[in-house]
């Protein structure tokens, strides 16, 4: 049956585009645009030998096919939404895979008792981190046509519409793709980090909530389905809870853009939002919860609260309670919103909120009125949402982590020391021992080195800005809209304690704001969990995490560096590793990991399905708490539409419970063949470096791929670079993603795995047996193989070989690209030797979906790679062509990004 809805799936899919495509070309023939009309017919045509007759000084024609990417990304993202609403409705909630259904059963076979479910559900802690990370190509203004595109794509699917009805939806999606076209593509400036934020906050405040109640009623049917007990499963504090987080406004890793008053101002603007949602929330539910005492019997103690409660907002409070005589239930929400409104404004000497725990306490005050009158059902359904709200995004909205390189800190404490009279201020350059016995000594004096407004450098400037920000934050607002103190590139635990010196320096010791190793590079992953243990065993660390509640310490993995580091078989058995290592250490010292994955949209930064990347993961290493970033585009292709958004949370959230019953209810030891791993990872460590390390391969990167013109985009606020230097250790993993993805070499996310199952098969055919045997059962080695295969497949010989040419040198082009091109054909043969069935029925759907963009890419690609060779000597000379030809080159690069749906 499932096969049948699938096949039915990619009928729906050829049917839309040519519905969508049908009307594009209706739109581009009434705007006099013939030429670029006429290439509409022959999009989407799976033939290898059609070709698209793209002509190089007509950009309108590369938005025409730009255009249609897009659309064809929408067809099959509603078309997917629609598959799943079919497999539900003829097989089950148990169907879907990833879902509630699924675990609750899976569950339910193992044994595992109803209680027992209650209670991981309950202590669940979830949190995706939204970024402004680089790799959206798309404006903001194209985002929300898509937004609307899409709707219509949906409310199409209704067959009870009329004909003149069906008219009316087809003349509104002409109408948007008139104004889409007229629009344009790409970004003209770079969008600033006041824009970034606007941008994810639409998703906080108009995405997030209506998904998060969505997902819960997925949830709460799952269960009900299940034959669960309802009371197991009817309160807010029963639900898991899912925060947001965000690194826009607080991610100064070699962004110079992200200042102290930029923190000081995103904190209070997500401050305003949360309480102006809960607001809008509350006044609706005002006006609904109008039961009269006279048909209601009024408990006493909810008749006590507001009486208390009058009193406390005093001639407010009683003008509340007069406005709306014989309704309690109305004067109790309007009694909490007066409250919550002094709150918002500030109203000095008024009653208010001194957290949110405050109004959680008074709307739990309603839900018991309501439950002991017997409406239930009422708070279930009108006041149980708000509840959700309060519990996961409180008066914060979402947490902004901080986060910072260590060796900018390292030369802030070096500023701060020569600030100070120190006769040795050269920090950076001390061993670890001197570091660790300064550190030590100075974190037992409360003194700080400079008072507060004295200017000891830049970095160190930057560094007490941003942290004294933190403190006068917490004065007012409390300590909750504040995430992590991320270190990136942690190589020491004095990288760590550093910290520690900079909270002490703004008095903020004392605070609950959590240090956060970042290990990034393939030997920073290595010793990770030396350095960890070292953290744990200081004693300042042990004294703040038993501060208050269980000790929980975070970690996060750095899946991009470790990527261009040793490419992606041992930049993810590294991460694999350190997760049970890790996981190892925190348990000898009686505390739990929350593990923060630094995952972005593509395959070679960690991307993938939630519940595959989810069930990848070393049993007994999920704690049930985990974040991970959201990069990019994989924001909006996760969240842009509700329906999507409910989804991708449900498999976050289902995932992560079902792996956190892992580690309380184990299902069976870890026998994975981690020998015949090591030495994999370990082959393929030495190919990839092999390769990075040839003396000709900066200068091929350089000259095959497009890294020239996206330094030039304008697609984030952000550098590419760290420090401006050229160098391969300089440059940020998104271009260096982008880069390769755009040439089609695809290096990222494959590069070294061919070779080293082919030499793991000749020289130690016992591992290779072990890795064989397991390849379709053990959940990591599958979803690694399954990623690096899919890399394969998207490699396009016919476009790699025409940016090969583009090297001033054709030896050293045709010695890469003939590199390539056999790895590529090694990796699919020893990949396909790992797996029971053939690729034609493993990958039908991917195979299907390359097929529908592959001659239209081929196009733009053979444009992009001419228009590198026209660009590259006229931006060296200076020619005044230069800048129309650089215009040419992103709108292809955001025309190639749209068809292969991803970017760095």
């Amino acid at each position: 049956m499932k096969a049948q809805l699938e096949a039915a799936g990619l009928h729906k899919i050829r049917a839309d585009f040519r519905f969508v495509m049908e009307l594009f070309h209706e739109v581009l023939e009434s705007l006099g645009e013939t030429q670029a009309a006429a290439l509409i017919p022959l999009l989407g045509d799976p033939a290898p030998e059609a070709t698209i007759p793209l002509r190089p000084d007509t950009p309108k024609d590369v938005q025409a096919v730009s255009m249609a990417f897009q659309l064809m990304n929408l067809v099959e993202e509603n078309a997917a939404a629609q598959f799943r609403r079919q497999v539900e409705t003829q097989l089950g909630l148990p169907a879907i895979r990833g879902s509630w259904g699924e675990t609750l059963q899976h569950w339910i076979r193992q044994g595992i008792e109803e209680t027992q479910m209650a209670a991981l559900l309950g202590t669940l802690e979830v949190m995706p981190v939204l970024t402004a990370h680089p790799t959206e190509a798309k404006r903001i203004t194209v985002l929300e046509l898509h937004r609307e595109l899409y709707l219509l794509l949906v409310k199409r699917e209704h067959s009870t519409w009329s004909a003149s009805e069906q008219l009316a939806i087809r003349r509104d999606i002409k109408t948007l793709l008139e104004r889409w076209w007229r629009t344009g593509e790409v970004y003209l400036e770079k969008p600033d980090v006041p824009a970034e934020r606007s941008n994810v906050m639409h998703y906080f405040t108009q995405v997030f909530p209506q998904a998060l109640a969505l997902s819960d009623q997925r949830l709460r049917e799952a269960w009900s389905q299940a034959g669960l007990d309802p009371a197991l499963l009817a309160q807010p504090e029963q639900f898991p809870f899912l925060h947001f987080g965000s690194w826009v406004g607080g991610d100064r890793d070699g962004h110079p853009y992200v200042t102290a008053e930029v923190t000081a101002s995103t904190l209070m603007e997500h401050r305003r939002a949360a309480l102006a949602l809960l607001e809008a929330r509350l006044t609706a539910l005002a006006a609904q919860l109008s039961f009269s005492s006279l048909s209601n019997p009024v408990p006493e103690p909810f008749r006590a609260a507001l009486a208390a409660q009058a009193e406390a907002l005093g001639e407010a409070g009683a003008q509340a309670l007069r406005r709306n005589p014989n309704e309690p239930w109305r004067q109790g929400v309007n009694l909490i919103l007066l409250k919550l409104r002094n709150t918002l404004q500030e109203t000095e000497g008024a009653s208010r909120y001194a957290s949110a725990d405050g109004l959680a306490a008074d709307l739990r005050v309603l839900r018991e009125s309501l439950t002991a009158i017997g409406a239930s059902q009422i708070a279930s359904s009108l006041l149980f949402p708000i509840e959700r709200l309060v519990q996961c995004m409180g008066f914060h909205l979402v947490r902004l982590d901080i986060r910072q390189n260590s060796a900018f800190h390292d030369k802030a404490i070096g500023q701060l020391l020569a600030a100070a009279g120190f006769a040795d201020a050269d920090y950076p350059a001390w061993p670890e021992a001197k570091r660790l016995e300064f550190l030590n000594a100075e974190l037992q004096i409360r003194r700080p080195f400079a008072a507060a407004g004295e200017s000891c450098g830049p970095e160190a400037d930057q560094v007490m800005a941003c942290y004294r920000v933190l403190r006068t934050h917490i004065d007012r607002c409390g300590p909750e809209g504040i995430g992590s103190l991320i270190v990136s590139m942690t190589r020491s635990v004095s990288d760590l304690l550093a910290v520690y010196l900079f909270l002490r320096e703004a008095g903020l010791l004392e605070s609950p704001l959590q240090v956060v190793p970042l290990f990034e590079t393939i030997g920073d992953l290595e010793q990770a969990p030396e350095v960890l243990d070292a953290f744990l065993r200081h004693p300042l660390t042990r004294a703040r995490l038993t501060r208050g509640g269980p000790p929980v310490q975070e970690v996060m993995l750095g899946y991009s560096d470790s990527n261009k580091d040793g490419g992606i078989l041992a930049s993810r058995w590294n991460i694999y590793r350190a997760e049970q290592r890790l996981t190892g250490i925190a348990d000898q010292h009686g505390i739990e990991l929350r593990f923060f994955h630094g995952i972005g949209g593509t395959i070679s930064r960690g991307g993938g399905k939630y519940h595959r990347f989810l069930e990848s993961m070393p049993a007994g290493t999920v704690s049930g708490r985990i974040k991970l970033t959201v990069q990019g585009e994989t924001i909006a292709q996760q969240f842009a539409n509700l329906i999507n958004a409910a989804y991708n949370l449900e498999m976050l959230l289902s995932g992560t419970a079902r792996q956190g019953m892992r580690r309380l209810a184990p299902e069976a030891p870890d026998a994975h063949p981690a020998e015949a791993m090591d030495r994999l990872a370990r082959l393929a460590l030495e190919q990839y470096q092999a390769l990075t390390q040839d003396p000709g391969f900066i200068r091929f990167y350089s000259q095959a791929t497009p890294i020239d013109v996206l330094e030039h985009s304008k697609i984030g606020s952000r550098p590419a670079r760290r420090t401006g230097q050229r160098s391969l250790a300089d440059l940020r993993a998104i271009p260096w993603v982008f880069s390769w993805s755009q040439s089609r070499f695809n290096l990222t996310g494959w590069y070294g795995a061919g070779a080293a199952l082919r030499q793991l098969r000749e020289t130690e055919p016992a591992l290779y047996s072990q890795l064989r045997e397991a390849a379709d059962a053990w959940p990591f080695l599958r979803y690694t193989l399954i990623h690096i295969e899919t890399n394969l497949l998207n490699m396009e010989p016919a476009a790699m070989q025409a940016y090969a040419a583009l090297t001033d040198d054709p030896g050293l082009g045709e010695r890469f690209l003939r590199r390539m091109l056999e790895g590529r054909e090694e990796g699919l043969r020893e990949i396909a030797q790992l797996f029971s069935a053939p690729q034609a029925v493993r990958r039908a759907s991917q195979l299907d979906n390359l097929a529908r963009r592959s001659s239209a890419l081929r196009a733009l690609h053979r444009l992009q790679a001419s228009g590198l060779q026209a660009w590259r000597p006229a931006a060296a000379a200076g020619d005044s062509s230069a800048g129309d030809l650089l215009a040419r080159l992103l709108l292809l690069t955001n025309a190639i990004s749209g068809g292969l749906k991803h970017t760095g």
